[in-house]
């Protein structure tokens, strides 16, 4: 069973430093950014959404913890936002680290998700997940997340 534990300022350091990266590659290959500054741009927004680390208001970090092996197996960051149609969390990144993918953890976060979302009182969870990122996708669609839109481009 997948618990959620608040992420502590170690794993917040380690993770920033990984994802910052990771993102500005993620958007590289879908087209929305150059190469070259990238990197820059991905510090940027992190530190826009998130300029006092874990104390930021309304952001929520959490390590995703195995209960039975007492193993850290990913990771979720979710924000409390204030929107025309009311209150929803949105999910800004969840990981489930390479040796424990395909197990059912990412359902299991999901679902633990939910729960904690309950207790904050919201009833809707948004997220943003790549075109090309085919597994993520396949998760949402089988824990119930339908399709709100659909952004398309072309290279010319």
């Amino acid at each position: 069973m997948i618990r959620l534990v608040p992420m502590n300022g170690e794993d917040f350091q380690s993770w920033l430093v990984q994802t910052i990266q990771e993102y500005a590659a993620e958007k590289v290959q879908a087209g929305n950014w150059s190469a070259s500054n990238a990197l820059e741009l991905s510090q940027s927004e992190f530190q826009e959404l998130l300029p006092d680390g874990l104390s930021t208001k309304n952001q929520y970090l959490f390590t995703l913890v195995d209960a039975d092996l007492a193993e850290k197996v990913g990771m979720i960051w979710f924000a409390l936002l204030a929107r025309r149609s009311g209150r929803e969390v949105f999910i800004y990144d969840f990981v489930v680290f390479e040796p424990f993918r395909r197990r059912g953890y990412g359902a299991q976060a999901l679902y633990a998700l939910e729960e904690k979302v309950k207790e904050l009182g919201i009833n809707r969870i948004c997220l943003h997940v790549f075109g090309h990122n085919h597994a993520a996708r396949a998760l949402y669609e089988k824990v119930g997340y339908a399709i709100t839109n659909i952004n398309m481009s072309k290279q010319i």
